[in-house]
């Protein structure tokens, strides 16, 4: 019968515990690392209507072979303009394909965007639906992927880019994925 009256002491005992265990991870864990499945496994094929010539289409069969990033991006996001001036002032630096991937925007929206901030992207493609960015397990934008000449993801970043995360994570991904066979 004793037990039965510790028993949900027990239960508080360690629910606390749980409790205090989840709070102290989250203080040391960056929130935007969020490993994603696609890393390591092959990019997922893609043709989309490349912006403001959409009677064209552009994807992975153009980037067969090269080492490239995607970009995603959309005018109505605010961690977007944070990240905006990062491409731009070290777009020349990275040394491979990037390509802007304008996700669930209007048309008239990204050009005045694009307009206005300038435009880092070697190729912009439009992806409407979204279904696309379902396909490589996008949360949200930004979000950048490196994919290596195999087709493989190498690299993901959840939110923007930084200058510090450029000089101490996409950098050295790159070179990486560059002196791969």
């Amino acid at each position: 019968m004793k037990l039965t009256r510790l028993l949900p002491l027990l239960g508080l005992i360690a629910l606390v515990a749980l409790f205090v265990f989840g709070i102290r991870w989250n203080m040391h864990h960056d929130q935007r690392e969020v490993l994603s499945p696609l890393i390591g496994k092959p990019a997922p094929n893609f043709s989309l209507p490349v912006f403001g010539d959409e009677s064209r289409r552009y994807g992975s069969a153009e980037l067969k072979g090269q080492v490239y990033l995607i970009n995603v991006f959309a005018s109505w996001c605010i961690a977007c303009r944070d990240e905006h001036p990062v491409l731009m002032a070290e777009r020349a630096r990275l040394g491979v394909p990037l390509v802007g991937l304008n996700y669930k925007d209007e048309p008239a929206d990204a050009q005045r965007w694009l307009a206005q901030f300038g435009n880092p992207y070697d190729t912009v493609i439009v992806d409407y639906d979204g279904r696309a960015a379902i396909d490589f397990g996008v949360y949200g934008a930004p979000e950048t992927f490196l994919v290596d000449a195999a087709g493989i993801i190498r690299y993901k970043r959840i939110g923007p880019t930084t200058s510090e995360s450029l000089q101490n994570e996409l950098m050295p991904a790159i070179a990486a994925a560059k002196a791969a066979p």
